[in-house]
């Protein structure tokens, strides 16, 4: 018992901190029209914001030319793209 109940006061404390990364709905959707501009697609799992207020694309399939992982900024431009 002892242990679940610090396993849930860990997972109360670490909460925040997981909010913090969460992608917005809004976010998303700038993200999915800008995927679509450039001619690629990414699944919403695969966004993550960076520590600098961007956000990191895993697993970026573009149209004619492969996977990348793609970095946008806070302005949702395209920052680095990285084969894989």
């Amino acid at each position: 018992m002892r242990t679940l109940a610090i396993g849930l006061v860990a997972l109360c404390l670490a909460a925040p901190a997981m909010a913090d990364d969460m992608v917005s709905d809004e976010a998303k959707e700038k993200i999915a029209a800008k995927m679509t501009e450039m001619r690629c697609e990414v699944d919403p799992d695969d966004i993550e914001m960076t520590d600098e207020g961007g956000y990191d694309l895993d697993d970026v399939i573009c149209e004619g030319t492969g996977q990348f992982d793609i970095e946008l900024d806070a302005e949702f431009n395209e920052v680095s793209r990285r084969a894989e």
